[in-house]
């Protein structure tokens, strides 16, 4: 999962990332409005997480610019402000959630997992490619009912590639889905997740389910035809 942080002041902004990469989420961060602005058109993220007060442009005029180019991307609103006129106003805008400062991280990861649970993203929480099963509500993999152990980036990794069953993903796609914008897009390290991958969910079984395309990418299906 990816998430968009648009926080202007550095130490919170930090805290979330932090506490988000931990979780398994890839993170990037904007300062301001505008940058916010842009990275959230620039990418494809499952959440953004958004401050109010922000310069060059505050949080509800990004909100109400995204709404209105049809982004419908989750979007968890920050604020220092408990009136009830603020709230109406950002829900008003096209906020999905609203979390007031300060605030415990493990509130933050709550309120993130239950937007990915509802509307506007039609989030399956229990997905199954052939055998393998992931419920993505309490983080479980089991392949023909047996546990498969896996890190917070190879969850995220496995997660994007169940929602995209039989579709062969490019180095490009998973690396835009999975990693940040610092990612070094010439370095290794899909080839070595997705070997991690292969060995957790596929050794032992008879029938594969992770294929690589050779100069396109990989494919996660139950056909033997893949």
């Amino acid at each position: 999962m990816r998430v968009l942080i648009v926080e202007d002041e550095p130490g919170i902004a930090q805290f979330i990332s932090q506490g988000l990469k931990e979780a398994g989420y890839a993170t990037d961060i904007a300062t301001d409005g505008q940058e916010g602005l842009n990275y959230a058109l620039a990418a494809e993220y499952d959440i953004i997480v958004l401050d109010i007060m922000l310069p060059q442009m505050d949080g509800l005029q990004v909100l109400r610019k995204l709404r209105s180019q049809g982004l419908k991307t989750p979007v968890l609103l920050l604020t220092a402000r408990d009136a009830v006129e603020d709230r109406v106003r950002g829900l008003d805008a096209g906020a999905d959630d609203y979390l007031f400062k300060p605030f415990a991280l493990s509130e933050l990861l709550a309120r993130l997992r239950a937007l990915l649970r509802r509307p506007p993203m039609q989030q399956d929480t229990i997905l199954r490619v052939g055998d393998l099963e992931m419920d993505v509500a309490i983080r479980e993999v089991r392949r023909a009912g047996k546990s498969i152990n896996l890190s917070p980036r190879e969850f995220t990794l496995l997660q994007y590639l169940m929602r995209h069953p039989r579709q062969v993903l490019s180095r490009n796609q998973i690396t835009e889905h999975t990693w940040n914008f610092d990612f070094y897009e010439n370095s290794n390290v899909i080839d070595v997740y997705i070997g991690y991958l292969r060995r957790k969910i596929d050794h032992g079984f008879d029938k594969p389910l992770l294929h690589t395309v050779r100069g396109v990418g990989y494919c996660l299906s139950a056909d033997a035809e893949s």
